[in-house]
């Protein structure tokens, strides 16, 4: 006499999985069984106890929350049991239902492993035996405890053997029955994912380290192939190894030259200022200058545009002469009053105003840094 509605079951069967959990499997697995089942029925009012159908199987599904413990929901059947009573009548009973359970495991070596079990069994007894004309069925909820031992054929698939324990599974509307069950037998798991690759064995490794050449200015460029061995640290290098290199543009304002009132002729004490110009032009082959001119607020614009010009080209003519920059790296604009430094016709702004300002563009080559 026994139902049997399976809820939860924790099964042990799906600990070793847990153990041999990888890196790329999931927590959850599904699985089925098959064994026998032995009703221990409450034969005291019965003229002769019958053999049991034994044959018992379940189906279910779990999550393991770490390679250790897990929950399991199932159903399960476990076959039916009959007697003939004092009133040599012949009754029967079958219990199924669904089990819920928290299933913990324990790895050993070599795929093996140790589970145990314990929950709940949500049970219902039918018989198919009729009492005045009617089948007569009861349910009720039964704890049960299970302990087994599994093997991973593969990060996947785990057989396991198992034995589970029900007790007080109860037919209170037969009022006649009162029993415990034994069941004995194998279930087979399937684990969702899939297993991480195994990891290159650490000899070969080792070795192949070993082997690698080094890299002494530490570039991340092997020796081998490094064709600038002592690079800075702090230098981007390219695939031999060198450093690389980008050209930035820059511009230098290298000083004002003042002139007199309405005259273009450089003063014999701005040559100073004029050498100290093509020093710097002379050192840095690369670089161009462009020479400004400009004018006092005093007398008509257009002259003043004018005398700024002539100015500019006194200063650019003086660099190519005297001093020998080549003339295809000097420019230069006359801007009259349009940029004074000093607003107002002041002595100190006129005098200030006529001036030849040089700028001085150059791309110079520096390294990339890190």
């Amino acid at each position: 006499m026994m139902k049997n509605t399976l809820k939860v079951v924790l099964l042990t069967s799906m600990l070793p999985f847990a153990a041999s959990a990888a890196e790329g499997l999931t927590p959850w697995y599904v699985g089925g069984g098959l064994g026998i089942n032995d009703y221990e029925q409450n034969c005291d009012n019965a003229l002769t106890c019958g053999d049991d159908d034994p044959y018992a199987w379940d189906v279910f599904g779990g999550y393991l929350f770490n390679e250790y413990i897990g929950i399991e929901l199932g159903y399960r059947d476990l076959g039916n049991a009959d007697w003939t009573g004092n009133d040599n009548r012949k009754y029967d009973v079958a219990a199924s239902g669904v089990s819920v359970g928290i299933v913990g495991f324990y790895p050993l070596a070599d795929k093996w492993s140790l589970s145990s079990e314990v929950g709940t069994y949500s049970y219902i007894l039918e018989n198919d035996q009729k009492f005045n004309g009617v089948n007569l069925s009861d349910s009720g909820v039964a704890l049960f405890l299970g302990a087994g031992v599994g093997y991973n054929f593969t990060d996947n698939l785990k057989l396991q053997a198992k034995y589970r324990r029900y007790e007080n599974m109860d037919a209170d509307v037969l009022n006649n029955l009162k029993m415990e069950s034994n069941y004995w037998g194998l279930a087979l798991s399937y684990r969702f994912g899939t297993a991480a690759a195994a990891p290159v064995a650490a000899a070969p490794v080792v070795a192949a380290v070993a082997a690698a050449p080094g890299d002494a200015d530490k570039d991340g460029v092997t020796n081998n192939i490094d064709k600038c061995p002592d690079t800075p640290m702090t230098h981007k290098v390219d695939a031999t190894g060198c450093t690389v290199y980008e050209n930035v543009t820059t511009k230098y304002d290298l000083g004002g030259i003042l002139f007199a009132n309405d005259s273009a002729e450089i003063r014999a004490g701005s040559f100073a200022d004029l050498e100290k110009l093509a020093d710097h032009l002379t050192k840095y082959p690369q670089h161009t200058v462009s020479i400004e001119g400009h004018a006092s607020n005093v007398g008509k614009a257009a002259y003043n545009m004018k005398l700024s010009e002539r100015r500019a080209i006194a200063v650019a003519n003086s660099l190519n002469t005297k001093y020998g920059i080549n003339s295809t790296r000097i420019s230069s604009m006359g801007y009259g009053v349009t940029k004074p430094v000093m607003q107002g016709s002041s002595a100190e702004a006129n005098r200030v105003n006529r001036r030849i300002e040089a700028i001085v563009t150059g791309t110079e080559k520096r390294p990339v840094m890190r």
